[in-house]
């Protein structure tokens, strides 16, 4: 995609002068630091605006339009898949200083939330006053709202709760143009006109910027328990999670590491059968303390009879908290055990969990690599950690991505859960997409942005 504009001097004068001195970063080692997110992708932008206000934003969009450069919306630069990393360099718009938690109507059960609002601190905020959001990403300590509902980011709580899109009742957003609207409505229900909220959320800030957020809260869980159970092998701990949840039961969280991924955390684990298991599952249930005491030991039960070598209840909230720091220290450890590492998340059907875990191994045999694999069990979300310790296969690695991808389809299923499409998937969209389906989503791109300004290069490319 060429034909886009430098930002010269003369341009840098003009967005000054539009949005203020104050929200410039120039400097080039200031810039680098918005040139990527938690991927591979690197590109460093010619000029950076940290907007505090939505007029701001409308001003720099009215100039990206006149003067024809990219503008790459930003939140906390958390994503996996480059979705704000800026492809063709422009001004990277920063979101991360509009961070106000604008009102909590505890009567009304919903927040108005800035885009930069830190989603553990909207989780913090509402609890305090008796209630629960419940989205919640694994870098919700560094992730923001903005973000979230930019990619319908998910977590652990999906399988009972459902997704960012879920909980966003409304927005209010800068379109391509600069022109603002709002979509959505402040009830529980609203079907007046097209949903233009849940197209333009999930939509990776290419068809807008998303400067406000009305978000629906549900009362807090009264009670929370928690248990953990090992199994030889992983084929057995994915049936466990498939009889759980056919047999009536509903978590608020299943989650699940393989071998691979206890030989790396295990020696953080309480418990002696963690080094020896072939998989391990975290089991959560919340509501009524007598209900859910219940319940989990049931589930307890079912993980038994499907093979589990011991399941074991952990109620206290410390050693909850430190299963959940050691669920996330996962990835980390994953990443720095080789020089290439490559975070896929897929989804199958429940039904056939089971059944694509076990093709991994023949799959990591022929392309030579290595797959670390944890996630959401619950609902199918398997992220697939992808490493090998000589770089110069990844050509190899890939076509073995892409046969795991293929398998994925074949299955009913999708090639990402949560990440999104961004830079990093673009180019197997249209294993799942049919040509047409492209075409309309092309038309619609082109629509909200006959000028391409907006997060340009992003799910799929179009031409100038």
């Amino acid at each position: 995609m060429a034909g886009y504009s430098s930002i010269t001097e003369a341009i840098t004068g003009r967005i000054r002068h539009a949005v203020g001195a104050d929200c410039l970063i120039e400097a080039r080692y200031k810039r680098e630091e918005y040139g990527r997110d938690a991927g591979e992708a690197m590109y460093i932008p010619e000029l950076v605006v940290e907007a505090t206000t939505t007029e701001q934003i409308q001003a720099l969009l009215r100039l990206a339009n006149q003067y024809r450069f990219p503008v790459t919306p930003r939140g906390l630069g958390t994503g996996v898949a480059g979705g704000a990393v800026p492809r063709f360099r422009g001004v990277v718009l920063s979101l991360a200083k509009m961070n106000r938690i604008l009102s909590l109507e505890t009567g009304n059960m919903v927040a108005v939330v800035e885009p930069g609002v830190v989603t553990v601190d909207l989780k913090n905020a509402v609890t305090h006053k008796g209630l629960f959001y419940p989205p919640d990403p694994a870098s919700l300590d560094t992730c923001s709202i903005g973000g979230n509902a930019a990619t319908n980011a998910g977590g652990p709580a999906c399988v009972k709760y459902g997704t960012t899109r879920d909980y966003v009742l409304g927005i209010e957003a800068v379109l391509p143009s600069g022109e603002k609207i709002t979509a959505g409505v402040q009830t529980r229900k609203g079907v007046v006109g097209y949903d233009l909220l849940h197209l333009l959320v999930g939509s990776e800030g290419t068809l807008g910027v998303i400067t406000k957020l009305i978000v629906k809260l549900i009362p807090l869980p009264v009670a929370l328990t928690t248990m953990v159970a090992f199994f030889p092998h992983l084929t057995e701990a994915m049936d466990a999670v498939t009889s759980v949840l056919t047999q009536g039961h509903v978590p608020c969280a299943i989650e699940f590491l393989d071998r691979r991924c206890l030989e790396l955390v295990g020696d953080l684990l309480p418990f002696e059968d963690a080094t020896n298991a072939g998989a391990f599952l975290l089991v959560e249930i919340d509501g009524v303390p007598d209900v859910i005491n219940r319940e989990i030991e049931v589930i307890g039960e079912i993980c038994m009879a499907a093979g589990a070598m011991n399941a074991m209840f952990a109620p206290d909230s410390p050693k909850r908290r430190r299963m959940w720091e050691i669920r996330r220290e996962v990835a980390l450890r994953i990443e720095n055990s080789a020089p290439l590492y490559i975070p896929e998340d897929v989804v199958v059907p429940l039904s056939r969990i089971a059944e694509f875990v076990s093709c991994l191994p023949e799959c990591e045999e022929t392309y030579g690599m290595k797959v670390y694999s944890f996630g959401h069990a619950g609902d199918g979300n398997i992220h697939l950690n992808i490493t090998t310790e000589n770089p110069a296969k990844r050509p190899m690695v890939e076509k073995g991505i892409s046969s795991l991808l293929s398998q994925v389809l074949s299955m009913g299923g999708t090639i990402s859960g949560e990440h999104g499409i961004g830079l990093a998937k673009k180019n197997f969209i249209s294993m799942e997409l049919s040509a047409e389906s492209i075409r309309l989503q092309r038309e619609i791109k082109r629509l909200f942005d006959p000028n391409l300004i907006l997060n340009p290069g992003k799910i799929f490319e179009i031409s100038s």
